[in-house]
């Protein structure tokens, strides 16, 4: 029976997610396989969880004529809906009831009370006065405060977390290093539950990477069996509207893609960027 590395292992080299592996990296899976795991760069599972916006963004002019020219072109080449013909029908009943040869024995409801389709438009016009569109600018863009997700309503907003490499604190997608017995994917959603434990309900987009990085530990902490980490990211939805962070306020931020250059190193933004849309 193979063993827990050779079936990680063995998952990864056969997706279809293979053709993003350097050279380099290929042999370094295959000396992980050949020698029970050890090999001097680790194996680290990240998750990428994005917010998907909550509206839509602002039509642009050309947008906003486009929209209008075919909603006309509806308008003019549809048929009539149900309500339209009731309109047209209690005018029809009112103009004969107007009428001077008008008999009620002809009329199906007699002198019964109906409630007109025009008297209905005028129920819902008091009730579409009434009623007050939320604002697309929330309290939280106002105070520019990066840890609430109730800011940028018409972006993705993707989770970033502060993490120590020796001395210096770099902004990271949630990340942990790959344990036996894991699949890569199990990894990731690992790294997410140490950041909220079961607060944050997440759907996890399939069992291949959507992305990978590779970087090498600061000097200090770098040594002949230990060079660097290879980093396998995953891609997650967020599923509950208000979860909790575990963590510290200034440790995490909700940051949309324009918004990761002010936080990421060049080099891994390059990689996380080939990944998450701007939408």
């Amino acid at each position: 029976m193979a063993t827990p590395m050779r079936r990680l292992l063995t998952g990864i080299l056969s997706c279809r997610f293979q053709p993003i592996l350097r050279t380099s990296d290929y042999r370094c899976l295959v000396a992980l396989a050949a020698d029970g795991g050890r090999c001097p760069w680790q194996l680290v599972g990240a998750v990428c969880l994005q917010r998907p916006a909550v509206i839509s963004q602002v039509k642009t002019a050309i947008q906003e004529e486009v929209a209008e020219l075919m909603q006309q072109m509806e308008v003019e080449n549809s048929l009539y809906s149900d309500h339209e013909i009731r309109l047209m029908q209690d005018e029809e009943r009112l103009r004969r009831k107007m009428a001077d040869d008008y008999d009620s024995d002809e009329d199906e409801d007699g002198e019964q009370d109906i409630v007109m389709a025009q008297d209905m438009e005028d129920q819902w016009e008091q009730k579409m006065r009434r009623f007050k569109v939320s604002p697309r600018v929330t309290e939280a863009d106002t105070k520019n405060d990066c840890t609430s997700l109730n800011r940028k309503l018409d972006t993705n907003l993707v989770l970033l977390i502060k993490e120590k490499l020796g001395n210096e604190e770099n902004w990271l997608l949630p990340q942990v290093h790959w344990q036996q017995g894991e699949t890569m994917r199990q990894t990731a959603e690992r790294a997410l539950s140490t950041v909220s434990g079961d607060n944050l309900q997440a759907r996890f987009l399939g069992n291949a990477p959507c992305g990978f990085y590779k970087y090498k530990f600061p000097k200090a902490l770098r040594s002949e069996n230990r060079i660097g980490a290879k980093v396998f990211f995953f891609k997650a939805y967020l599923q509950n509207r208000e979860p909790a962070i575990a963590m510290k306020e200034e440790d995490f931020v909700w940051a949309s893609k324009s918004e990761l250059k002010g936080y990421l190193k060049p080099t891994y933004l390059t990689e996380v960027n080939r990944f998450i849309l701007a939408l």
